[in-house]
């Protein structure tokens, strides 16, 4: 049991030090982005490609 104790600790300080790192970091920073990034378009696909289907439509 006193080893289960102990490693059980020991994760949730690992977990904290994860957390303390990323967050001086600035991972969490930035809230709004993710929220919105669905609405966003994709980048365009290279003129080639589109080039190469207009040509087999022709």
């Amino acid at each position: 049991m006193i080893i289960l104790i102990g490693a059980s600790l020991l994760l949730a300080l690992l977990f904290l030090w994860f957390f303390i790192k990323a967050s001086r970091k600035g991972q969490f920073t930035d809230i709004y982005t993710p929220s919105v990034r669905i609405l966003f378009d994709d980048e365009i696909k290279s003129t080639t490609s589109a080039s190469k289907e207009n040509e087999k439509h022709s």
